[in-house]
């Protein structure tokens, strides 16, 4: 990829960056082929699911790593804050240590860009796509890299053809949303650059100000239809496509619950933005708030207005609607709309089974009830994203930073969100280099959704 974006330097955009990323490309390029032609007889089929978690992870984290390189080279800022950077790309964070993107190299820009949207599906998927020698044992890396509790649910026999089909719906979605945004009023070169962090639910940009830098209402409206498609779930999308029946939407329980909470949000910031004055026309008041709780909880993190400097109370509600997230299977972080729904169905049957103890109340997802063990695995990661939160937040106290910024900061990584609040509203330059390696662990934690990682850490997981 990084050979690919050398070119683009020499050719389209002919900003004199060639060598930032041509001599890292090359070196990994050569590496790569010496490890294929020293490695490429080992049989695959023999890989265990406990393979597949080392894999998904150890993925996220050297590709975070060689991603950094150009980013090092261009910007000179430290290697701490390089990988930050390349990994919140990857992971679709969002999060930055960078200023005066204005003036920055078009390539290096696009090349934040196209690094999100490559991580949109995941970076695992990717593989699974492109490399049939990964076929056997394929499933295995795809459960253990695709977000959510319902991972069985293939498109097709093969995963390749799976992980071909869901790509297939990515890139036609992203070209919907280019010519969108082109004939909106971006150039073309903003065009495609944001198409990759919409749909990816990424929210890099390629200006300081984010999507506020266009001044258009137009283009956040078009916006909040590509960040809802990017979070809904991609294998619903292909179903939607190939049967021609859009009402299927509106059936799944999931895509139907996720679109009610957008609005209901969005219509009670607006009402209360109206009446604290924040806004005096009723309109902008929608259009602005309707925005970033799209951005928020699809986990895109785009800010169009000085939204940081918001009532403290619209502030905390945008935090913790990052928890929320977007769809099963799509490219949004967060704890996932799946989750939430089952969450809410076990309390309510707690309550009714205190109120009737000899009752038997089954809980439903879809109209099938929902397995022991399913139920187990949701409030576990309701536990482990609670719990992962506040130690990391603590962590990140001793370093230096207040409070409020530290819950943020955390929230935006583990939700793979992007803004901060307080001392980190511009950018997340103040973190302290410790700081920034947690919370560079943080966002692998939350892309790979907890167990993944947690899993590797376990003592159980080394023994035969």
């Amino acid at each position: 990829m990084q050979l690919i974006f050398a070119a683009l330097s020499e050719w389209i955009f002919r900003d004199h960056i060639v060598a930032s990323f041509l001599l890292p490309s090359l070196s990994m390029l050569g590496v790569g082929a010496i490890l294929y032609f020293k490695y490429h007889t080992i049989d695959l089929s023999k890989a265990s699911y406990r393979d597949a978690l080392i894999y998904a992870t150890a993925t996220w984290i050297v590709s975070g790593i060689l991603a950094s390189i150009p980013i090092k080279i261009i910007t000179d800022i430290s290697f701490t804050d390089a990988v930050f950077e390349s990994i919140s790309a990857l992971t679709t964070t969002g999060a930055t240590v960078l200023s005066g993107l204005d003036d920055m190299p078009k390539t290096f820009l696009m090349y934040r860009q196209f690094l999100q949207w490559m991580g949109g599906l995941g970076i695992v998927i990717f593989v699974v796509a492109v490399l049939p020698m990964l076929n056997v044992g394929g499933m295995k890396l795809l459960k253990a890299e695709t977000p959510g509790p319902v991972k069985n649910d293939k498109l097709s026999p093969r995963v390749s053809s799976t992980a071909h089909y869901l790509w297939g719906v990515y890139i036609f979605i992203t070209i919907a949303c280019v010519v969108s945004y082109y004939i909106g009023g971006m150039s073309l070169f903003d065009a495609v650059a944001h198409s990759f962090t919409t749909v990816s639910t990424g929210g890099f940009s390629t200006h300081d100000a984010s999507m506020g830098y266009f001044n258009s209402h137009t283009l956040l409206w078009i916006s909040n239809l590509f960040m809802v498609l990017g979070a809904i779930n991609f294998g619903l999308h292909f179903r939607v496509f190939s049967h021609r029946d859009y009402t299927e939407y509106f059936r799944d329980e999931e895509t139907r619950v996720f679109l009610i909470i957008i609005l209901v949000l969005s219509l009670l910031v607006a009402t209360y933005l109206f009446f604290e004055n924040t806004y005096t026309n009723a309109l902008e008041s929608i259009s602005y708030s309707t925005f970033h709780i799209i951005s928020f909880i699809t986990s895109t993190g785009y800010g169009a207005t000085g939204f940081s400097e918001w009532p403290a109370t619209i502030t905390l509600l945008l935090l913790f609607t990052g928890y929320l997230g977007g769809c099963a299977g799509s490219t949004a972080g967060g704890n996932k709309i799946i989750r939430n729904i089952l969450t809410v169905k076990i309390f309510y049957r707690s309550l009714k089974q205190m109120i009737h103890p000899h009752g038997t109340f089954a809980i439903k997802y879809q109209g099938t009830s929902v397995q022991t063990e399913v139920r187990s695995a949701v409030m576990a990661f309701m536990f482990f994203s609670a719990l992962s939160t506040i130690i990391i937040t603590l962590l990140l106290m001793t370093t230096g930073l207040d409070f409020w910024s530290s819950l943020s900061a955390v929230a935006a990584c583990v939700n793979v969100l992007g803004p901060g609040f307080g001392q980190l509203g511009s950018n997340f330059a103040p973190v302290s280099d410790l700081g920034t390696w947690l919370l560079s662990g943080a966002m692998i934690l939350g892309r790979l959704e907890y167990f993944t990682v947690f899993a590797i850490f376990s003592p159980m997981f080394w023994k035969d």
